[in-house]
């Protein structure tokens, strides 16, 4: 797999895939990076790359045509690359909300490549982004600039790449896998300010921590993010942990 990412600020996306999950990932060759600077595509002296909303109005919105080059440069390479696959996707507040399946669809397709383009100031001429493949959304939220959403999709994908994660069942076992939020988890020391370990984590009972720990999510989800236990479904046998862990509840 290869993401190219098209943006102003092409030293903060190189810098920050080299940590972590997403770095360790790129070093041992399971998705590689491509960055693109839209000024180097410029027409003028001054590299210029944004102008005034027609209209009037606040601010500067991003040309179509530096973009346009610079998203063209990144499939060519793609190509070259032997990506046989190229998408682009606007990170946007406007985009369709990004969840733990589109992410799985995004890391499961086979020699992908992704162009990933980061918007910044007023946002994007409408000419350009009409002509993209998909417009994704992190959150319900504006930042300064499409980087940290693009770097955080990149870490999504790129956690789920066979090899990614040292221990394989970290993945499956994480917030969103099976449509819940995570259980909480503890670890030592044993007693900590007055408060201890929940007792069936330290019983050895592995079906009775598996039981809890699904009890939990439920109740997490439940109070946290009802629309998600809605599309999850409730089993006669989750309303059962539910029903128990609510009258276990101090």
């Amino acid at each position: 797999m290869r993401i190219d990412v098209v943006t102003l600020f092409p030293d903060m996306v190189e810098h920050a895939t080299r940590f972590g999950v997403t770095g360790r990932a790129k070093e041992r060759g399971l998705w590689r990076l491509g960055v693109w600077n839209p000024r180097d595509y410029a027409t003028d002296n001054y590299r210029t790359v944004d102008d005034r909303p027609y209209g009037g109005g606040p601010g500067m919105v991003m040309m179509a045509g530096p973009l346009a080059q610079a998203i063209d440069a990144a499939k060519a390479a793609q190509r070259d690359d032997g990506c046989m696959t190229s998408r682009a996707i606007y990170l946007t507040p406007s985009g369709t909300p990004l969840t733990h399946a589109r992410v799985m669809e995004l890391a499961g397709a086979a020699r992908a490549g992704y162009v990933l383009v980061a918007g910044r100031y007023e946002g994007v001429d409408e000419r350009l982004v009409a002509s993209l493949d998909e417009e994704i959304a992190i959150g319900d939220f504006v930042v300064s600039g499409g980087e940290l959403p693009a770097l955080m999709l990149i870490d999504a994908i790129a956690r789920q790449l066979p090899g990614a994660l040292n221990d394989a069942e970290s993945a499956v076992q994480e917030s969103f896998a099976t449509g819940l939020l995570d259980h909480p988890q503890y670890t030592r020391p044993e007693t900590y300010e007055g408060r201890g370990v929940p007792a069936v984590l330290l019983s050895g009972n592995h079906a009775a921590i598996a039981r809890w720990r699904h009890a939990q999510a439920l109740l997490r989800t439940r109070a946290r993010r009802p629309d998600l236990l809605e599309r999850h479904g409730v089993t006669p046998d989750d309303q059962r942990l539910l029903d128990d862990a609510a009258r276990d509840e101090p």
